[in-house]
């Protein structure tokens, strides 16, 4: 016989962009303490709204499965005498595990006990099961409240415990369980009977809560898109803040409201941006993206007196496009290139000049950039202009008021300004990506000022010692370097990173000792964020080390390499592998010199000097194609010449100059394949 269970947690509002983990994490936990309990069960549904976290367990035996319970008593020879009779030793064993010494049995030197705990019922578990759920539950900000000790997201108000229709007896905050919930905080006053788990969710909804989280997602989603339609347009998409409505609201009705036409002449960004960053509104354009006067909001509430919380919402959103109004018309009084020199009073960071300063580095460095990548001299020119007025936006009452528009501010002003488009959108993308899965720089320009603007944010930050440990990165460096990587693989750059971040150095203030120190770390660094998105995009671990082996220098060359050697299965090349992995070990610490083939005097030194020349013609070919795995041909014909030089020939003869020719011919092979990785490294 089963029983359904219901554990209901009832707290005041809990924090939006908590909900989704914490719903995933309350799944996973009580999966595992009802495993722990030795209770099956057919499925675990959660649901979470922003007042309740809510388990129900479909299809719970009605107690616990029996455990065989296996113990260890002393050894064979203590546990019996001479004549095989139990011992002292082994009757107290078997008094203590409540056995019969004649059923105890041997098993490899010892004596074991096996008895049986038979399962109890459902109900006396299950108070305990339903305590360890709710103190189980982790969050990275916890309270207490009162004189309480228990610490919980939000306090806890009400718990509903039900085992079928019966309550499961359990106290936690001095809240005692029942079956009695809470429904909408407004259009349901009385307290909200539970008859049974499977009544639950239709139970709420009487009581005007939607409580699963999917299914107020939907409707969310699908009022939203039917309301657009009604006025003729349509909504962008944005997954977070729907996401984040739904965890807001228990019983959504979406609703519009207008916008004044006067507010329609300032730029989008300054629009959008209150509208949906502040206030949590969907904006509404037509088919050819220009904005509608409406916006698009979710109450949480009914249909009745809409037009009330209608105007409410208007009358809302109207001071807050006045503010942005008048930093909008204020900004306009000068030119973006004229906000630059407001830049001298921002200090960017401490010893590290201001944003004046730093937006005079970002000229240079970008510069250095667009030579290395082959600029025009036009996109040359763009790029300085775009990393001239880089930074102007900061100084403006626009971005100041609202720090999220940085870069979008500068982009509308200098398009206002008649820069040129190129250059706008340089000053846009220098901040992408912005966010995990944001999209990436698009243009030549805006990558190499992004980037430059990211490699400046690393030297200054990390010649200030503070770099990122734990969980601790204040400056979003971890991010930064993701994004600066990610532009390098996705815009196909082949280009030394080393050469931005000593450029980046050279122009901080600080001694040389530090700033090569400073080199170092920063190289690290990104080490570490490669091997990190290489272990996302499936990579094995032992591949990633085999081609980050050496310095981190052409970024997507490293790219490369890692999906050549896991796509041409270079793992499999076991000769070749093992090959390599003897070079490796004979040359290990041991210095290379110039080859000299008039010193070769074994048979198997020349025939493996010939055939290195002959691969490497071939292997070159390949690594400076970049196409690696069209080496492996080239590769594999020396795997028996190596083993016959270093089966026949005694590299550590008494001749020094034999010596270290042979050692150097030896590495000269190995350098071969570590253009393309460690191959030693491979498991």
């Amino acid at each position: 016989m089963t029983k359904d269970l219901l554990l209901e947690i009832g707290t005041e509002e809990m924090p939006a962009n908590i909900m989704p983990g914490t719903v995933a994490q309350l799944k996973e936990l009580a999966e595992g303490k009802l495993a722990e309990a030795r209770l099956s069960f057919e499925k675990v549904t959660v649901y979470g709204t922003p007042r309740r976290l809510a388990v129900i367990v479909s299809a719970a035996a009605d107690r616990q499965a029996d455990e065989a319970v296996k113990k260890r008593g002393p050894s064979i020879q203590a546990a019996y005498d001479a004549d095989g009779n139990p011992t002292r030793a082994a009757q107290g064993f078997a008094r203590g595990a409540h056995v019969d010494p004649a059923s105890l049995v041997k098993e490899g030197n010892y004596v074991w006990a096996e008895t049986v705990n038979e399962g109890k019922p459902v109900a006396d578990v299950l108070p305990q099961v339903f305590t360890d759920i709710i103190l189980g539950l982790s969050f990275t900000r916890s309270m207490h409240w009162g004189s309480e000790e228990v610490r919980f997201i939000r306090p806890i108000r009400w718990i509903v415990a039900l085992c079928g229709e019966d309550v499961v007896p359990m106290e936690i905050a001095h809240v005692q369980s029942g079956r009695k919930s809470r429904g909408h905080r407004v259009l349901c006053k009385e307290d909200v009977e539970i008859a049974s788990p499977a009544d639950y969710k239709e139970a709420m909804r009487r009581a005007y809560v939607i409580v699963d989280q999917d299914e107020r997602r939907e409707l969310i989603r699908k009022g939203l898109l039917e309301k657009a339609a009604e006025l003729g347009g349509e909504i962008w998409p944005n997954p977070g803040l729907l996401e984040e409505i739904n965890y807001i609201v228990e019983y959504p009705t979406p609703l519009y409201g207008r916008i004044d036409e006067e507010f329609l002449k300032l730029p989008a960004p300054a629009i959008v941006t209150p509208m949906r960053d502040h206030q949590r509104y969907y904006p509404v354009h037509g088919k050819d993206g220009s904005l509608l006067p409406y916006f698009l909001t979710v109450r949480n509430g009914g249909t009745k007196a809409l037009e009330n919380v209608q105007i409410g919402n208007e009358r809302v959103l109207r001071a807050r496009l006045d503010d942005a109004k008048f930093f909008f018309d204020n900004d306009r009084k000068k030119s973006l290139e004229g906000h630059r020199e407001d830049l001298k009073r921002i200090t960017y960071q401490e010893n590290m000049g201001t944003l004046y300063d730093k937006a005079g580095r970002l000229q240079t460095l970008t510069a250095a950039i667009g030579a290395d990548w082959g600029f025009t001299d036009e996109e040359t020119a763009d790029a300085d202009r775009a990393a001239f007025l880089s930074k102007s936006d900061l100084a403006t009452g626009m971005v100041t008021e609202f720090t999220e528009l940085q870069g979008e501010m500068g982009k509308e002003y200098a398009l206002l300004d008649g820069e040129k488009p190129c250059v706008a959108q340089a000053i846009f993308e220098q901040y992408m990506p912005r966010f995990a899965g944001d999209v990436l720089p698009r243009e030549a320009i805006g990558r190499a000022l992004s980037l430059a603007d990211k490699l400046d944010n690393l030297a200054a930050t990390f010649l200030r010692g503070l770099i990122p440990t734990g969980s601790q990165d204040p400056f979003a460096l971890r991010r930064q370097t993701i994004g600066a990587v990610n532009i390098l693989v996705d815009g196909k750059i082949h280009w030394d990173v080393r050469r931005g971040i000593a450029k980046a150095l050279a122009l901080l203030p600080g001694t040389d000792e530090a700033k090569t120190a400073c080199a170092g770390q920063i190289e690290e660094f990104f080490r570490q964020r490669i091997r990190a998105i290489l272990l996302d995009q499936g990579v094995d671990y032992d591949i990633i080390d085999a081609v980050l082996s050496g310095p981190v220098d052409d970024v997507y060359a490293l790219f490369l390499r890692a999906k050549s050697m896991k796509d041409a299965a270079v793992k499999d090349e076991t000769d070749l592998r093992q090959a390599v992995t003897r070079l490796a070990n004979i040359t290990k610490g041991k210095t290379a010199v110039s080859v000299l083939p008039q010193l070769f005097t074994e048979d198997a030194e020349k025939e493996l000097w010939t055939a290195l020349v002959q691969a490497g013609l071939g292997a070159m070919k390949a690594y400076e194609a970049y196409d690696y795995a069209a080496a492996l041909p080239s590769l594999r014909t020396l795997t028996a010449p190596i083993n016959a030089y270093l089966d026949k020939v005694m590299v550590m003869v008494d001749d020094p100059a034999v010596q270290a020719n042979r050692i150097s011919l030896l590495k000269k092979v190995l350098d071969l394949f570590n253009y393309w990785g460690d191959f030693s490294k491979l498991v």
